[in-house]
C-alpha cells in the first residue's frame, strides 16, 4: 500500500517585493524633480496602483525620455520596476534595478519570483536572505541543500512555525520520510490546532490507502475539526457503513445536519440514518455474542464504538487483536480510547499496531493527536 504521508506540500514564501520607489508624496516629487519627469512619474505610480499597468508605463516612458540628469534616470528606473512588479514582470523589474545598482536586498526576491533562481541564490546569500536561498533550491530540485537550511534555521528558531513547515516540505521532497515525520509532530505540538490539522490531513487524504485506513483518517479528522465539508461527512458514512460502522455512519450524518454541514430533512441525509440505524441495531445485537471470539471481535468493536460504548469497544477489539486484522483493531482500539477521554492507553494502542503494517502511518497520527490530549 502507497504511504499515507502527503503530497508535496504547498510551500509559502513571504517575499516582500518591496516596490522600489512609493512615491506617494505629489509635493515631494515635484520638488526633487522637474515637471517633465516628475508628473509623469506620479501618473504611472497612480495608473499602477490603480492596476492600468498599460497606462502606467506609457508615462514611464515619457519621464525616461524627459530625464537628463544621474537623480532623474535613477527614480524612473525605480518607478519603472515598481510598475513592472505590478504587472508581474519581475525580470524587467529586476533588469530596471540593475542598471541603477540596486542592493541585493531588492534584487534577490525579484529574481526568485522571475525563476532566475542562480541570480536568486546570489543575491540572497549576499544580502543575508536565507529563506529565499533555501526555497530557490527547491525550486531547482535541490531538496537536499534546502533541507539543510532550513534545519539551520529551525536549530537557531525552534519554535518558529514558518521554518518548521518548510523544513517538513523540503524532507518530503528530498525523500526523508523519518525527518518529515518528525518535523511534523513537532508542528502539530506546536500548533494543535484544526487549521493545522487541516494543512497536513487534507495532503494525506488525497493520496490512495485502503478502506480501513480511510475511515481511521476521518475519524481523525473528525476528531480535529476539520470535517466540514458535505463530501468528506458523506464519504466517511459511506465508507463506515461498508467498513462495519453504521453507528459511527449514522452519528457523523445526524451530527453535520445539526451543524448545517449537510440539510437538515434532506430525503438523502434521512435514508442514509435510517440506513445506517438499522444496520446499528442489527450489529448491536449480535456484538456481545461476536466480542468473545478472536475472528468476530472486530465487528463487535465496530458495533460498540458506533453507540459510543467505549469500554466495550476497548474490550472487544482487544479480543480482535489476536484475530486475523490486529492492525485494524489495535487502530481503532486506539480511537476508542481517544473517545472515552484516555489518551496515554490511546498511545499504547497505536504503538502496538505491527511495524510496516498498510495502518502504521495512520496509527502515528493518531498517536500524535493522542499526545496533543495528553
Amino acid at each position: 500500500m502507497p504511504s499515507l504521508l502527503p503530497r508535496p506540500i504547498a510551500l509559502s514564501l513571504a517575499l516582500a517585493l518591496a516596490a522600489p520607489m512609493a512615491l506617494t508624496a505629489v509635493p515631494a516629487i515635484a520638488q526633487a524633480l522637474a515637471p517633465a519627469v516628475g508628473k509623469p512619474l506620479q501618473q504611472a505610480s497612480n495608473a499602477a496602483k490603480a492596476g492600468n499597468v498599460a497606462a502606467a508605463q506609457n508615462y514611464v516612458n515619457q519621464a525616461r525620455s524627459a530625464a537628463t540628469t544621474p537623480n532623474e534616470r535613477t527614480k524612473v528606473a525605480q518607478m519603472a520596476a515598481f510598475v513592472h512588479t505590478r504587472g508581474g514582470n519581475y525580470a524587467a523589474a529586476a533588469a530596471e534595478l540593475e542598471r541603477i545598482g540596486a542592493p541585493a536586498s531588492q534584487l534577490a526576491p525579484l529574481y526568485y519570483q522571475a525563476r532566475q533562481y542562480d541570480k536568486a541564490i546570489a543575491a540572497a546569500r549576499r544580502s543575508g536572505q536565507t529563506t529565499i536561498v533555501a526555497q530557490s533550491y527547491l525550486m531547482q530540485g535541490k531538496a537536499d541543500e534546502a533541507a539543510k537550511i532550513y534545519a539551520d534555521l529551525v536549530q537557531r528558531n525552534p519554535s518558529n512555525l514558518n521554518y518548521l513547515s518548510n523544513l517538513a516540505g523540503a524532507q518530503f521532497r528530498a525523500g526523508d520520510k523519518a525527518g518529515y515525520l518528525a518535523t511534523t509532530q513537532r508542528l502539530i505540538r506546536l500548533d494543535p490546532s484544526p487549521a493545522r490539522w487541516n494543512q497536513l490531513l487534507s495532503q494525506i487524504k488525497a493520496n490512495p490507502m485502503s478502506r480501513d485506513a480511510k475511515l481511521g483518517l476521518y475519524h481523525l479528522m473528525r476528531e480535529t475539526g476539520t470535517l466540514t465539508s458535505a463530501t468528506d461527512v458523506q464519504e466517511m458514512a459511506k465508507i463506515a457503513i461498508v467498513g462495519g460502522q453504521p453507528g459511527v455512519a449514522a452519528d457523523v450524518v445526524r451530527t453535520a445536519a445539526a451543524a448545517g454541514t449537510l440539510p437538515a430533512g434532506d430525503a438523502m441525509t434521512n435514508r442514509l440514518v435510517e440506513a445506517a440505524t438499522k444496520r446499528q441495531q442489527a450489529a448491536l445485537q449480535t456484538a456481545p455474542a461476536q466480542a468473545r471470539a478472536a475472528n468476530t471481535a472486530l465487528q463487535a468493536g465496530h458495533a460498540f464504538l458506533g453507540a459510543g460504548m467505549y469500554p466495550q469497544a476497548v474490550a472487544a477489539y482487544g479480543v480482535a487483536m489476536r484475530g486475523p486484522n490486529p492492525g485494524e483493531a489495535a487502530l481503532f482500539q486506539g480511537i476508542a480510547h481517544v473517545r472515552a477521554g484516555n489518551a496515554p492507553a490511546a498511545r499504547k494502542s497505536f504503538g502496538t499496531i505491527p511495524a510496516g503494517n498498510a495502518l502504521a502511518d495512520m496509527g502515528n497520527l493518531w498517536s500524535l493527536f493522542a499526545s496533543t490530549r495528553a
